[in-house]
């Protein structure tokens, strides 16, 4: 687990592959000795958690290809014959924020509001204060250098 929105799954035996979480961003962790964002870690453990919660088996739901060669998927876990979208319980929990500009590419975008919606007026995570967003950070830490 890189952050809160990408995991690498292994396709076979000797193939891995880096997934990026289809319509949401999740505050940035500390990455080649650059700090990261308050929330980072956290939303980076949580994702994990629900990972471990389905021994480490996801399905994914390939939606598009980023610029960075990374498949972007809506990534569910099965636990006791119950689906659930990782991309929606990172918004629920408030450890994500919804990528508006690429709700386009997502089936699941009026649930995903919904999920951001929730964690918004609970104050929870990513919404229990003024935190900078993801995108905003990288174009700061991008201008910087």
């Amino acid at each position: 687990m890189s952050d809160g929105d990408t995991i690498t799954v292994r396709q076979t035996a000797n193939e891995k592959v880096k997934v990026r979480l289809a319509c949401i961003d999740a505050p940035e962790t500390s990455k080649r000795g650059q700090t990261g964002q308050q929330w980072g870690e956290q939303s980076a453990n949580n994702l994990q958690k629900l990972v471990n919660e389905a021994n480490n088996e996801v399905i994914v739901s390939i939606v598009d290809t980023d610029r960075y060669g990374r498949k972007v998927a809506e990534v569910f876990t099965s636990v006791n014959n119950q689906e659930k979208s990782l991309n929606e319980e990172q918004l629920t929990s408030g450890n994500a924020y919804l990528y508006h500009q690429y709700l386009k590419n997502c089936p699941n975008a009026e649930v995903f509001q919904r999920a951001e919606e929730i964690a918004a007026a609970k104050r929870i995570g990513v919404w229990s204060g003024d935190y900078e967003k993801p995108w905003d950070f990288r174009i700061r830490i991008k201008n910087q250098q």
